[in-house]
């Protein structure tokens, strides 16, 4: 699979992990703090090993193809002088229009009911996405999808719960469970809008997106149902993540991580 296609599946995994860590030592109770922050971590580490294979894919280029792949003044002054360049390049100097993350995925957090309908809706599609990437025929994507989808069962068993109690417990916690899901139904989407790189990959055999939103919705209407919560009516998507379109808070992600390596290039502890 080529580079940009790699690099949409690390940034989705970094910039929701970073969402999710912050609810690290904020979570409602103790055993969902620690949950949360365990999942974030599962995440960043899909991350790592996306980004590795990214910056191994990059490197491999010859030296005509290298230039001009990225704008980053920084990332370009590695190439000028013929360095290879690491997952931490990849991740903390790239600029934001060079992220191919979901919209979805950068939404604040807001409340905890929008967590865990972030959370349901991605979780849902991630586990249909790895268990077909899991068959690539390239043999390291095809193994961090094989690790993937054991965690985003999980992750997908417990958003499923924690839908399923908000949804059907209280009056107040069914309106705001209510109200996450559709507020944040506009960014889903976008999940079954590939990129040229998804396009690139299903004609070669990968993944085709387009083929999963049926089972998809499926999912989410059996745990809508339970959750006595109503699938939302609105039809009109939002899009641009993909193609490193994105709103304004994927800016203050990036402001926050990327803070340290961008003041102190090169820095090391």
């Amino acid at each position: 699979m080529n580079l940009i296609y790699t690099l949409r599946l690390a940034d989705d995994a970094l910039i929701l992990g970073h969402r999710i860590s912050e609810w690290c030592g904020h979570g409602p109770i103790l055993e969902q703090d620690i949950a949360l922050t365990n999942t974030s971590l599962d995440h960043i580490g899909r991350a790592r090993s996306l980004y590795q294979y990214a910056a191994a894919q990059f490197n491999a280029l010859p030296a005509e193809a290298k230039a001009g792949t990225f704008a980053s003044v920084m990332l370009n002054d590695f190439v000028s002088k013929g360095a290879a360049i690491d997952e931490d390049d990849l991740a903390y100097l790239r600029d934001g229009n060079e992220f191919y993350n979901l919209l979805l995925l950068e939404q604040p957090n807001n409340d905890w009911a929008y967590t865990v309908a972030r959370s349901f809706y991605y979780d849902a599609f991630n586990v249909l996405f790895w268990t077909e990437l899991e068959r690539s025929a390239d043999t390291t994507l095809a193994a961090i999808a094989g690790k993937s989808l054991k965690e985003a069962t999980y992750h997908l068993r417990w958003s499923s719960e924690w839908v399923i109690r908000l949804g059907d417990g209280t009056e107040e916690s069914h309106s705001r469970m209510q109200q996450a899901v559709n507020d944040l139904w506009m960014y889903t989407g976008e999940l079954f809008m590939p990129n040229d790189a998804e396009v690139a990959a299903a004609n070669a055999g990968g993944v085709d997106i387009t083929k999963l939103e049926a089972k998809w919705t499926e999912k989410v209407a059996e745990i809508f149902a339970e959750a006595t919560l109503a699938m939302p009516a609105a039809t009109w998507m939002q899009k641009g993540g993909k193609k490193g379109i994105h709103s304004e808070h994927l800016g203050y992600i990036l402001a926050e991580m990327q803070y340290l390596q961008r003041a102190y290039p090169g820095m090391e502890w």
